[in-house]
């Protein structure tokens, strides 16, 4: 999604945000965005690592039968 948008595009979006938001604001929504984007991280190892321990005791379950 983001691969097209290029140094000029990331540069405008900045511009927008700056104008929008104000620079007393960025910092802010800067740190809040990354904080959200760890916990989505976060979650979805966990859950990719509870689906494959899941399948895991699936396989083990049907091995023993």
């Amino acid at each position: 999604m983001f691969q097209n948008i290029g140094i000029p595009g990331l540069i405008l979006v900045l511009v927008i945000a700056l104008i929008i938001f104000g620079p007393s604001k960025l910092p802010e929504i800067g740190r809040a965005f990354g904080s959200t984007l760890k916990e989505f991280k976060k979650s979805t190892r966990e859950l990719v690592s509870d689906e494959e321990s899941n399948s895991e005791e699936k396989t083990k379950k049907q091995k023993a039968i």
